[in-house]
């Protein structure tokens, strides 16, 4: 059976959500479709392609007729939080500008060229930072607190609160600008 883009980039995904960014590698994708890693690049040139394809991927669920800045903010970082470094792999690809942004666009067009482009990286941020407390609170790396300076164990952020009132900040300046 001859794989396809498509199976190119959801095997992709799949090696991502069980081994993370570091360890995504053409190779390890190649053996998740039992083929060369060569016959990947019958589908794409090239690793950064591959990231862009799974960043399109990861951001595809995000409704772009959203008429509201906050609500496309909060769909987007819902979709890169629903993969194991789906942040990492989206802020990468816009970073290095591998393909348009759609999302950004939509942005731009509700707030402005440089109000989308704080929103985006504002998102990133915070999904980034989200994700690496959830995976270190998975993986049991979170220092206790008990023997902080208060002496008291501080409770878990609610980082979704976080990011809403940042987002509320955010919003609130371009409102008033």
């Amino acid at each position: 059976m001859r794989n396809t883009r498509a199976d190119v980039v959801t095997a992709a995904l799949r090696v991502l959500d069980a081994q993370g960014l570091e360890s995504c590698s053409m190779r390890r994708v190649a053996a998740e479709l039992d083929v060369q890693p060569s016959a990947l690049y019958h589908h794409v040139p090239n690793k950064q392609s591959l990231l862009a394809l799974m960043a399109d991927e990861i951001v595809r669920a995000v409704p772009l007729g959203q008429g509201d800045a906050r609500a496309l903010c909060v769909a987007l970082r819902d979709a890169m939080l629903s993969v194991r470094d789906g942040a990492d792999v989206v802020a990468t690809a816009e970073a290095f500008q591998l393909g348009s942004s759609a999302v950004e666009q939509r942005l731009a067009e509700l707030v402005g060229v440089d109000g989308a482009r704080t929103l985006l990286l504002y998102t990133f941020g915070h999904a980034q930072s989200t994700q690496t407390h959830r995976q270190a609170a998975e993986f049991g790396a979170l220092l206790d607190t008990a023997s902080g300076p208060n002496g008291g164990v501080a409770a878990a952020p609610d980082l979704d609160a976080s990011f809403a009132r940042g987002l509320d900040i955010i919003l609130a300046g371009l409102a008033a600008g």
